[in-house]
């Protein structure tokens, strides 16, 4: 798996969290949503975005329901639940640190006064 795939499924429960802190949604329309709102830096596929959805209900973090749509097909909406979005807020201090303390090393630029031998 390269870089971009493993800061994608780092991400990928903070953006579903986010999103569902708007609204209710199913999967289609949160891969919709994601990849519109990256303007398509982020094309989640089935095979990561059900597996995170069931591990986020898992941990009572978000719920689903079952709605018909039309005459005989259902839809499984989820939302976000009191834990989720504590849990959101946690992810959402944690990406703030971790890409803040990756900006301040990719920015350093050395002092040559200051260098110091090793």
């Amino acid at each position: 798996m390269g870089i971009k795939e493993n800061f994608k499924r780092g991400s990928l429960e903070m953006l579903i969290l986010h999103l569902l802190q708007e609204e209710e949604m199913y999967g289609y329309q949160l891969t919709h949503e994601i990849a519109m709102r990256s303007n398509g830096a982020f094309q989640i596929t089935e095979g990561s975005m059900y597996p995170t959805l069931y591990r986020l209900i898992d941990k009572e973090y978000i719920s689903d329901r079952l709605e018909l749509v039309g005459r005989r097909r259902t839809r499984v909406y989820y939302r976000i639940e009191e834990k989720g979005k504590e849990y959101l807020e946690k992810l959402k201090r944690e990406y703030e640190l971790t890409s803040a303390g990756i900006d301040a090393v990719m920015a350093y630029v050395p002092d040559p006064a200051d260098k110091e031998d090793y």
